[in-house]
């Protein structure tokens, strides 16, 4: 797949799954906007992926923020034809021990971390008549898990996020697609029991857990030429392990 001469923006580029669609796109020809909470974090993504990326620092839950984000990538890079709302963040633990600030801190940057992405970039690509945006899920919005109802419910709104964007834009040429990875390689399972990992390892039909290219390799697709007809889709990346 060829984005060359397409601004891409990755939310919370800095590591894992982030980092890994930001360097697959960056590898096939684009120019990729890295956005993490931190500068440091982000420069440092950047200049590990190459090819003309550049770090941008953002909280995404903050509106101001993300419109400061918007506009400098656009100023600098040029407008964004694909965005991947990628930013998330977990604070897991049973719903009578959960506080509020655990519950809105998941949702303000999960959920709606990405309909402030959405709704900036939503111009532009209005204005161009073209745009792919791309969410990252879950199959715990799709499942449900104890202990993580903030983020369960954070990544189901994902997905009625998607469907009503993809309703709303479609007529503009903008897709808007949702992806749910299950269980990844990256700093957020490294804490799994090793329990837990055989489970998954055992049941799902692949016989492995995931790796950040994994995810990778559907987002560009979504984003690329070849799923012009694709929106409104939850695509699940689980190895089988929800069949």
């Amino acid at each position: 797949m060829d984005f060359s001469g397409r601004v891409v923006v990755v939310t919370g580029a800095s590591r894992g799954i982030g980092k890994a669609i930001a360097a697959q796109f960056a590898s096939c020809g684009a120019t990729v906007a890295c956005v993490a909470t931190t500068l440091a974090g982000a420069e440092a993504a950047a200049s590990s992926i190459g090819n003309g990326a550049r770090g941008f620092e953002c909280d995404v839950s903050n509106a101001e923020e993300v419109a400061n984000l918007f506009e400098s990538v656009q100023a600098s890079l040029g407008v964004p034809a694909v965005l991947v709302n990628n930013a998330g963040i977990a604070r897991d633990t049973l719903l009578i021990r959960m506080k509020d600030d655990d519950w809105d801190r998941v949702l303000d940057v999960n959920l709606k971390g990405a309909f402030h992405c959405i709704r900036e970039v939503s111009r532009p690509m209005m204005k161009a008549r073209y745009g792919r945006i791309v969410n990252i899920g879950s199959i715990i919005g799709q499942t449900g898990a104890a202990g993580q109802a903030n983020y369960a419910a954070s990544k189901a709104g994902i997905i009625g996020l998607t469907k009503s964007v993809a309703k709303e834009l479609g007529s503009r040429g903008i897709t808007c697609n949702a992806v749910s990875p299950g269980f990844i390689e990256t700093d957020m399972t490294e804490s799994l029991p090793a329990e837990m990992r055989e489970t998954v390892v055992k049941t799902a039909p692949a016989g492995r857990l995931g790796v950040g290219e994994d995810v990778a390799a559907v987002v560009l697709f979504l984003a690329s030429e070849a799923a012009g007809y694709v929106t409104g889709q939850n695509i699940t990346v689980d190895g089988g392990l929800t069949l």
